[in-house]
């Protein structure tokens, strides 16, 4: 498990420090700019993560056949998931541009908003780039290769950084773009991380026997169909979960931007620290897919309960750290008096819900590795969009207690899915033990 898992949550972690680093870098400008970043980013993901959802479908797909020794099947999903991902991102960006073009009917902070329009028009031309990344990794990982997902990100991130630099502050003869700046950025890295991981698939494949070569360029409805159906109710889940806190951000919008940058920049440290169960959760869903594939059941089992150990033990120490430090580390982005104050106290709030995150995260991805994507959908719906939000909006807004509450209502919605989660997996496992033999849920007739 840490063979597999170090080097995913690695490459998780220099997802979320590509973000990181261009809220420090556009920080330096205003709170404003903070809050235009993470504006246009939360639109972003909540409009791209269904697509980048689907492929998800991969994990189970492309690890059950491999643990089933069936290596031309993993090509072929490689092929479905690169196609599928050409197709959806056309469509999707141009709903970015349409979002852009709406951002004013939003009710937003004047100047937040006059800065998220250019940075989220120039940042919907990384949809493309991205959408073959995610299919690229899930079908590296669930062939258990998970150390080029590692460097791909580690090359990302110095492209991201150089760039911001030269084009935030027009450095080395570029024009001072500011946050528009940041946005290209992040299109020209997503644009490395994808080439660096088709590569690396090039180059293992070289000489193979059955190779990627030999595969068919065929595309089977009946193979789409497969991947949609696991695909997309794990999107749902995705979206429903990553919308939410898209959903928040907007409300956060509305007040004061003191109270959105601390938003922001809370919201940052809360999401670099699930980036780990987050890479557990990925990690959990190979092993008990590969298990799966062989039929071996008490080894899905093992797989799945070391997966949520890892991830609600880290989840644990990161609650201890919001408790301990929280403006040490809203600090590290702004010196603001007021920002720092709020900020500090949604990192309290934060501390909560660590370990009901970690809980769901890495149990929503043994269950993916077992073939089920429709419970944590389900419960997604249910606690984050049913109560969380509508709770976070009247403590927020009605009882006034600003964004404060607003995160008192996530919390509760996190709370619910964890436990939940929690026991169907549970059951789930319980009843593969006593099952024989192990059904496999990504076989080529499926």
């Amino acid at each position: 498990m840490l063979r597999l898992a170090v080097p995913v949550v690695m490459a998780e972690l220099g997802w979320m420090t590509m973000g990181i680093v261009d809220t420090l870098m556009v920080g330096r400008l205003s709170p404003e700019a903070i809050g235009a970043v993470g504006i246009g980013t939360s639109v972003f993901m909540a409009v791209v993560i269904l697509a980048m959802g689907v492929l998800l479908g991969l994990d189970t797909l492309v690890s059950q056949a491999y643990g089933a020794g069936r290596v031309h099947d993993c090509h072929r999903w490689l092929l479905h998931g690169s196609t599928l991902a050409i197709l959806m991102s056309f469509p999707l960006t141009l709903l970015l541009w349409k979002v852009t073009d709406s951002l004013d009917a939003w009710g937003l902070d004047p100047g937040v908003r006059a800065l998220a329009h250019p940075y989220l028009d120039a940042l919907s031309w990384s949809v493309l780039p991205l959408l073959l990344y995610a299919a690229f990794r899930r079908y590296l990982q669930g062939m258990g290769v998970v150390r080029p997902v590692m460097a791909a990100l580690i090359v990302a991130n110095i492209v991201n950084l150089f760039l911001n630099w030269v084009l935030i502050y027009g450095k080395l003869g570029a024009p001072t773009m500011g946050v528009r700046g940041s946005a290209w950025a992040t299109v020209v890295a997503r644009v490395a991380m994808s080439g660096f991981l088709f590569a690396v698939i090039l180059y293992r494949e070289r000489g193979s026997r059955p190779g990627l070569f030999d595969t068919t360029l065929r595309i089977e409805p009946a193979w789409l169909k497969r991947l949609l159906g696991l695909g997309l109710p794990a999107a749902m889940q995705i979206t429903l979960e990553v919308g939410v806190f898209a959903a928040a951000t907007t409300l956060a919008g509305r007040l004061a931007p003191a109270s959105l940058a601390a938003h922001q920049i809370a919201l940052n440290c809360a999401a670099f620290s699930f980036m780990v169960p987050f890479g557990v959760s990925s990690a959990g869903a190979v092993r008990v897919g590969q298990a799966v594939g062989r039929l071996d059941a008490p080894g899905a089992a093992r797989a799945g309960w070391m997966a949520l150990l890892f991830g609600v033990g880290f989840m644990a120490i990161a609650a201890l750290s919001f408790v301990t430090v929280p403006r040490l580390l809203i600090g590290a982005f702004t010196k603001d008096a007021g920002v720092l104050a709020v900020g500090a106290s949604l990192l309290r709030v934060a501390a909560v819900f660590q370990l009901f995150d970690g809980l769901q995260v890495v149990a929503t991805g043994v269950l993916r590795g077992l073939g089920d994507t429709r419970t944590a959908m389900l419960w997604n719906l249910a606690g984050h969009w049913f109560i969380g939000l509508p709770l976070g909006y009247t403590l927020c807004f009605v009882t006034g207690l600003g964004v404060i509450g607003l995160w008192w209502g996530l919390s509760s919605g996190l709370i619910i899915c964890g436990v939940s989660l929690l026991y169907v997996w549970s059951r789930h496992i319980h009843a593969l033990l006593h099952a024989s033999p192990v059904p496999v849920s990504g076989g080529t007739n499926a």
